[in-house]
C-alpha cells in the first residue's frame, strides 16, 4: 500500500512539475540596449516580455534633451548607419496610415511619445496583443525589427513619420 501511495505522489509531482515548466515556457522575453545615433549621447534599455498572448514593452532612456520624444518600431534590425537610417521606415505590416496607438489608423510600430525629465531621463511602457516575439506571423512578429528614439515628439498626423525629427538612438530587436 505504501508503494502505491508513493507511486501516486511521484506521478502527481511529475505532472505538477511539468505543468510549471510549461507555464514558464509560455513567457518569452528580450532585453535590448540602445546605441547613440546622430552624434547624441542617448543610451538606454528596452525589454519585451510576452505572456498569455500579450507583449509588454518598457524602454528606459537617458541622455535626452528634456521634453517630449517619439519612439517607434522600424522595419529593420539594422542600426549600422550613423544617423539610424539603416533601420528603415516605421514597421507597418498592415499598411495603415501613421497615427496614434489605439486609433483605427496607426502603424504597428507607432509606439508613441514619452517625456524626458530635466535630467534627460524618460520611460515608456506599452502592453498589447498586436505584437508577438518570434511567432512567425508577419503582421505581429517584432523579431528582426529595430527601435528608434527620435529627437522630437510625434505629431500623430504627418505621413508617414509623425514629423518626430532625427534618430538619436537605435536598437535591433533580435535574440
Amino acid at each position: 500500500m505504501k508503494k502505491i501511495i508513493l507511486s501516486i505522489v511521484l506521478i502527481i509531482s511529475v505532472i505538477i512539475g511539468c505543468k510549471t515548466k510549461n507555464n514558464s515556457a509560455d513567457t518569452k522575453s528580450l532585453n535590448l540596449t540602445f546605441e547613440a545615433k546622430s552624434n547624441s549621447k542617448v543610451t538606454g534599455t528596452a525589454t519585451f516580455v510576452e505572456k498569455k498572448g500579450k507583449v509588454t514593452f518598457v524602454a528606459k532612456i537617458s541622455g535626452l534633451q528634456p521634453g517630449v520624444h517619439a519612439i517607434h518600431i522600424h522595419e529593420k534590425s539594422d542600426c549600422s548607419a550613423a544617423d539610424g537610417s539603416s533601420a528603415g521606415g516605421h514597421w507597418n505590416p498592415t499598411f495603415k496610415k501613421h497615427g496614434k496607438w489605439g486609433d483605427a489608423e496607426h502603424h504597428k510600430g507607432d509606439i508613441g511619445n514619452f517625456t524626458a525629465d530635466e535630467k534627460g531621463n524618460g520611460t515608456i511602457t506599452l502592453t498589447t496583443d498586436e505584437w508577438c516575439i518570434g511567432c512567425g506571423d508577419a503582421s505581429k512578429d517584432i523579431l528582426g525589427k529595430g527601435i528608434i528614439v527620435h529627437q522630437g515628439a510625434d505629431d500623430f498626423v504627418t505621413q508617414p513619420t509623425g514629423n518626430a525629427g532625427g534618430r538619436v538612438a537605435c536598437t535591433a530587436i533580435i535574440k
